[in-house]
């Protein structure tokens, strides 16, 4: 059992890519492990993924895997020497090539881009380090003032704030890595880059219900279509890298707040991710501002936090891992953390399963219940609850092993695979043991919701309020 309700994503690089280490991160409070298709061979993330699997096997805990595909990555080409100096105010040309000997001129391979250029159009270069503006379109060409001065070196990539860009969310690269995934059989698939809801209708065609979709709201012209993003995709990642280079440095943590609150609303899972520990790549213990910012996601009320460089290629992984799992138990020790506030619905949002969870999360909070049982053949119970935020863990007790896994991502939900039930009495015969599992004593309160008749599924209809050892109350 978590001492947390708040999960933890980890990437999976160089650093934490053996078996051993898996294991130890997982001990140290992983949740949900991010496999990055930016990075390694087909073969390499296979191993990775078996070695999970092995884990989850031997621990007899669900364990939810997503794949985050790369996404259609704008980057300059190559200079001749590896990198050019840009001076301030000087001007560059800026043309369709993959490379260039021209020391004035910046390659770009990118005929798209160079399409919708236009006079005005900022361009930021190398995670936006450096800035170059456009100043003038020629036929074949354009020319930009260079804004900031430094080294602009090989292939770095670009971002166009304000500029939604003509391109699709999957590139070649991506359908092949998106296939190797789906055939491993991972949980959910991150989608980078998504500008649109089309973006996201795309993906799932492909996906044809194998996996859920993550949709990573990274660019400006996402947050036009927060609403519709959030209703077709099945979690949402506030991905703070490219949305920090797009955006003023000022409207990043607005922005997470309001994704996260329409999540929230939706019933969505939300992750909230990038340089989150980032220190901790190399050094043993975070900076206070990091620790603060975890605790500000967890406040607002994120699902999930992710360490992503501090694991994948830094130098104490289950140390990044365990400091994360302690910042967020504090956080939560707070009874006035946002994470425990209920999603605000419209008044004819509410449902009997919205009324049984609502019902449930008030007597949790009342009666100072240890657990929530929640039976559930496609989650959706245990979707509902945990979206209501209940003072008390929520066990979730399903059939179905792919279902197990991908609840591992919803907030407070500790999945379990069982057999359905079929009869009242083992409704709490079973619910006796699954708490007694889970830390539960006999005296202990714990709420049961399932749904009759048993084994149908959407039919969220039945609470009961159960001491351990005692039945009924």
């Amino acid at each position: 059992m978590r001492k947390r309700l708040c999960k933890i994503v980890a990437t999976i690089g160089p650093a934490s890519s053996s078996p051993s280490m898996l294991r130890l991160i997982r001990d140290a409070g992983v949740d949900i492990f991010r496999l990055n298709m930016s990075h390694g061979a087909h073969e390499k993330l296979h191993g990775v993924y078996d070695a999970i699997r092995a884990i989850e096997t031997e621990i007899n805990i669900p364990i939810a895997i997503f794949a985050d595909l790369q996404g259609p990555k704008i980057r300059t080409g190559a200079f001749e020497s590896g990198s050019i100096k840009l001076s301030y105010g000087e001007q560059y040309r800026l043309v369709l090539a993959s490379e260039t000997r021209d020391e004035n001129t910046i390659p770009i391979p990118h005929q798209e881009l160079l399409d919708i250029l236009e006079p005005g159009d900022i361009l930021k270069l190398d995670d936006g380090k450096l800035q170059i503006t456009v100043t003038e379109r020629s036929k074949h060409h354009l020319i930009a003032r260079a804004d900031t001065p430094g080294v602009l070196s090989n292939r770095k990539g670009i971002n166009i704030p304000g500029r939604a860009l003509p391109i699709s969310a999957l590139t070649e690269k991506d359908r092949e890595d998106l296939g190797f995934a789906l055939d491993l059989g991972v949980d959910y698939i991150a989608l980078s880059f998504v500008q649109q809801p089309s973006d996201v209708t795309e993906a799932k065609k492909l996906i044809d219900g194998r996996a859920g979709i993550i949709s990573k709201i990274e660019k400006p012209s996402a947050i036009k279509y927060l609403d519709e993003i959030v209703d077709i995709s099945d979690a949402i990642m506030v991905a703070r890298g490219d949305l920090g280079v797009e955006c003023a440095a000022e409207e990043v943590p607005l922005l997470q707040r309001r994704i996260i609150k329409t999540c929230r609303q939706a019933g969505k899972p939300v992750i909230v991710a990038t340089h989150m520990l980032e220190s901790m790549v190399e050094s043993i213990a975070p900076t206070r501002a990091e620790a603060s910012d975890v605790s500000t996601a967890v406040y607002q009320g994120a699902d999930a936090v992710m360490l992503s460089a501090e694991t994948a290629v830094g130098r104490h992984p289950p140390t990044a891992v365990a400091i994360m799992d302690r910042i967020i138990a504090a956080t939560e020790k707070d009874d006035d953390s946002g994470g425990y506030m209920g999603a605000e619905r419209g008044e004819d949002g509410y449902t009997t399963a919205d009324a049984i969870t609502l019902s449930a999360r008030r007597i949790a909070e009342v009666l100072d219940c240890k657990l929530a049982v929640a039976y559930t053949k496609t989650g959706s119970t245990a979707r509902r609850l945990s979206r209501d935020r209940p003072h008390c863990p929520i066990i979730a007790a399903t059939p179905d092993t792919n279902v197990a896994r991908k609840l591992t991502l919803h907030w407070g939900v500790m999945p379990v695979v069982t057999q359905d039930i079929g009869q009242f009495h083992e409704m709490n015969e079973k619910a006796d043991i699954i708490a007694k599992d889970h830390g539960a004593k006999d005296g202990d309160r714990i709420i049961i919701l399932a749904g009759y008749p048993f084994g149908r599924r959407g039919k969220t209809n039945t609470l009961k309020i159960s001491r351990i050892g005692a039945g009924a109350d």
